[in-house]
């Protein structure tokens, strides 16, 4: 029995290989974070005027923002990489007067490309519910004491609306890092790709193990900024209980008939 569970612990804790890969694995690593940082930005970027368009009165620019999203939303992130990478190559005479081949010539900006565009109709929705659950009544105080649409943006909305999508994004950002590991089949040696590299070398499993480690203490280490982002962002909005003069903990009287209660912001204390 201890023979059969050191066979085990060997096999999942095989030194040799990560002696002999390190490089390539680090390699991978690094891959990985420019793909899915780069994308999300760059998502992020495009997602803005999606969600605005989103919300505006306008029908046609709220039907073409409402197209993009169902569209790249309701496909698979797989067979989106595989029209850019594989279609733009079908579309070489097209893409070379247009001057944009070196665009869709390498898998990386390839890659960079179906990402920002999947991660960006994510966003604009996140975007456009956190937007839509500040509350109205601070947009109208704000333009009652004289600031300009774009202070108020700056100071009262967005503020309030990144706040509430800090989660939303939190998720979408992990989600991000595991579909990151899509670029392999492109031919990208990003994470998943030097795994699979790896693993046809050696024929040794366990590098697929610590390839899960190395994706689960990305997604924790997201999980934990996220968290504690929101911590920080939001110590202005906890709740004090004001002191009383028995030291009983009973909440005090408001004076001069002004509730002293903590104020909510946007619905959320």
């Amino acid at each position: 029995m201890a023979d059969q569970l050191m066979a085990i612990l060997q096999f999942i804790v095989n030194v040799d290989i990560l002696a002999t890969y390190w490089e390539r694995i680090l390699k991978g690593v690094w891959l990985t974070i420019q793909l899915v940082v780069i994308s999300c930005f760059l998502g992020f970027l495009i997602a803005i005027p999606l969600a605005r368009m989103r919300m505006s009165g306008n029908v046609v620019l709220n039907g073409i923002a409402a197209g993009y999203v169902q569209v790249f939303r309701g496909t698979p992130l797989l067979c989106q990489l595989y029209i850019i990478y594989y279609g733009g190559g079908e579309l070489r005479p097209l893409m070379q007067d247009l001057g944009i081949w070196w665009l869709f010539r390498e898998a990386y900006f390839c890659c960079i490309l179906g990402f920002s565009l999947n991660t960006a109709a994510y966003q604009s929705e996140i975007l456009r519910g956190a937007l839509s659950a500040v509350n109205r009544g601070q947009t109208e105080a704000a333009k009652a004491l004289g600031l300009s649409p774009f202070r108020i943006a700056r100071h009262v909305v967005w503020p309030q609306a990144m706040l509430i999508a800090l989660r939303p994004f939190g998720n979408e950002w992990v989600g991000m890092v595991k579909a990151s590991a899509l670029a392999a089949i492109i031919t990208m040696l990003d994470l998943m790709g030097q795994t699979r590299f790896i693993f046809a070398r050696t024929f040794d499993f366990s590098i697929y193990l610590y390839c899960a480690l190395i994706y689960l203490m990305f997604t924790e280490s997201i999980r934990r900024a996220v968290l504690w982002l929101e911590k920080s962002l939001s110590s202005h909005l906890a709740a004090r209980i004001p002191p009383t003069a028995s030291g009983m903990g009973a909440p005090a009287a408001p004076a001069g008939g002004v509730d002293a209660r903590p104020q909510t912001i946007g619905g959320i204390r």
